[in-house]
């Protein structure tokens, strides 16, 4: 069966990157191929390089960019090895770089893949199935205190503590193995006014869960210091962030570079530039016409930087 893949804020991304057609490009989120093919379509005599560390996208992906073009190579591989990994290309500075965090459309819409309170299946929620650590492991072998520290942290649930206490109270009998195991427990442990309430109840601790089973914030912090680091200049970087950590983390990381500090009553004139300048003082947000089209992009939030 064939899964789709929305790329969301498509246009928004590929304008915002202002490829030069002989320049260096980095998707480090190729996913379904949607960016990277509109990437790889701009360019005459550059190269694409597209990170991914999940072989259903790897090999979709690989279809579909090979009917345009060769002139890209796809990385298997988390995009925290980003510098290692295009060093090892002998690629040491980038014109562009572009992030789509989140989970893709077809890891949400493949039902074993676990991501997913909306269909029965083992709990997993692995971006790369080869790493050990699943969150069945997690949620049965994890400590109240890390179990709540995660829902708190990652999901920004307000009753982390009532769902770490269920989740350890319910396995003393019993192995939650399965999303809708879960998903029961969850409900178990929310007063019914939170479960009359718009929304699914398990939306939080599943998205906390599958940012620990990744260890998805740490990896984004790194990496996008790294891309940084890496752009020549006038290269851009855009982040497509879906939840409001990661878009902290972009926030954060693009002020620190597109500011100069000078201590308060200092007598300093600034002559100096910051290394970057914001290209976006506020984020972009998808349309109302693409969020007509696929409701997976409401929470969508695009930021762009570039090296001067």
């Amino acid at each position: 069966m064939e899964y789709k893949h929305y790329s969301v804020l498509l246009n928004e991304a590929i304008e915002y990157l202002n490829i030069k057609p002989n320049g260096i490009y980095v998707d480090c989120t190729l996913g379904g191929g949607g960016h990277s093919s509109e990437i790889l379509k701009r360019l005459q005599g550059g190269h694409l390089y597209s990170f991914d560390q999940d072989d259903y996208a790897i090999e979709r992906a690989t279809d579909r960019l090979s009917k345009i073009s060769n002139s890209f190579t796809i990385i298997k591989s988390n995009f925290k090895d980003i510098k290692s990994a295009l060093n090892s290309y002998g690629v040491e500075h980038i014109d562009g770089v572009l992030y789509d965090l989140g989970v893709s459309s077809f890891q949400l819409d493949i039902p074993e893949r676990g991501f997913s309170y909306r269909y029965d299946a083992p709990l997993d929620m692995r971006m790369d199935q080869g790493k050990p650590l699943t969150a069945e492991i997690v949620v049965n072998e994890y400590s109240f205190q890390e179990l709540f520290t995660i829902f708190q942290r990652y999901g920004e649930e307000p009753f982390a503590k009532q769902i770490a206490r269920k989740i350890e109270e319910v396995r003393k009998t019993k192995r939650i193995q399965t999303t809708f195991e879960l998903v029961d427990v969850i409900k178990s442990a929310l007063p019914q006014k939170v479960l009359n309430k718009k929304g699914h109840p398990a939306k939080q601790v599943f998205q906390a869960l599958r940012i620990a089973v990744n260890d998805e914030l740490r990896v984004f912090e790194d990496s996008l210091n790294d891309a940084l680091n890496m752009l020549n200049p006038k290269g851009r970087c855009v982040v497509i962030s879906f939840q409001s950590l990661e878009d902290r983390i972009c926030k954060t990381i693009f002020k620190e570079r597109s500011t100069i500090n000078i201590p308060e009553g200092l007598p300093i004139v600034v002559k100096d530039l910051a290394p970057f300048e914001l290209i976006t003082r506020h984020p972009i947000l998808p349309s109302e016409a693409e969020l007509d089209e696929n409701l997976r992009s409401h929470s969508a939030k695009m930021r762009v930087i570039e090296k001067r």
